[in-house]
């Protein structure tokens, strides 16, 4: 074999080696699991609409992983459409709450392994206080509005009707959420909790929903015990009709 032959077979083999080896990784990418990247692919695509990693961990489309931040907010807004909220309302509402979603805070650890081929991850979660913060404000101004009514009333001005003045009061408590939403976020102590996640397939995992909705009770502070809300961001206005004079 001459020289000139020689090299072109070594360079060909060489080709096939880093060819097989860049498959093997190709594989071995596809195939490995690592349940951190998992949950905090989940909870960016729950919480933040954030879907790349979540896509390329699952291989579903990304209009599929989209719809599961709107499915979410499609929950959170289920009490305030059953409600006598002003329908023109709702989009405002709802547009707040995503952006409210995108800005709670958690932070996913290292995963272990268990003896039974589960994962436990742990998350530490520092609660949105927004609504303990802004409830005394949102109670004032209300109050203030039905001094308002009340005032007028005495003037000899017409009594408003009482969904004109629930549709206030919604106006009232959505001007209260967006002041403190645009001038920043605070935020309570840290918790911690630890998701149980299974590797099912290749691709299909699954996260503990008790885990899930227990992370998902913590992340906003509640109004009225300033515990966590279990129902997330699905806080209607308090019952104001006292205040409206109702």
């Amino acid at each position: 074999m001459t020289k000139k032959k020689k090299i072109i077979v070594i360079t060909v083999i060489l080709a096939v080696i880093v060819a097989a080896g860049g498959s093997a990784g190709i594989y071995l990418y596809i195939n490995r699991f690592d349940a951190g990247e998992y949950v905090q692919a989940v909870l960016d695509t729950s919480y933040k609409n954030e879907t790349d990693q979540y896509v390329e961990i699952t291989g579903i489309s990304k209009e599929e992983a989209e719809k599961i931040f709107e499915d979410n907010l499609d929950v959170t807004m289920a009490g305030f459409e059953s409600s006598e909220m002003p329908e023109e309302m709702l989009p405002k509402y709802r547009e707040l709450f995503g952006e409210i979603a995108g800005k709670v805070s958690y932070t996913v650890g290292e995963p272990e392994k268990q003896e039974d081929g589960t994962y436990t991850v742990p998350v530490i979660v520092k609660p949105i206080t927004l609504f303990t913060d802004t409830y005394e404000t949102f109670q004032t101004r209300a109050q203030e509005y039905a001094q308002e009514v009340t005032d007028s009333v005495m003037n000899g001005e017409e009594m408003p009707t009482d969904a004109e003045m629930q549709n206030q009061i919604y106006q009232i408590y959505y001007d209260v959420l967006k002041e403190r939403v645009d001038s920043g976020m605070l935020y309570g102590g840290a918790r911690n909790l630890e998701l149980h996640v299974t590797k099912e397939s290749s691709r299909e995992f699954a996260i503990d929903q008790d885990d899930m909705d227990k992370l998902d009770s913590m992340l906003i502070e509640s109004v009225d015990t300033g515990e966590e809300n279990e129902k997330g961001m699905e806080q209607e206005p308090a019952e104001e009709n006292e205040s409206t004079g109702e």
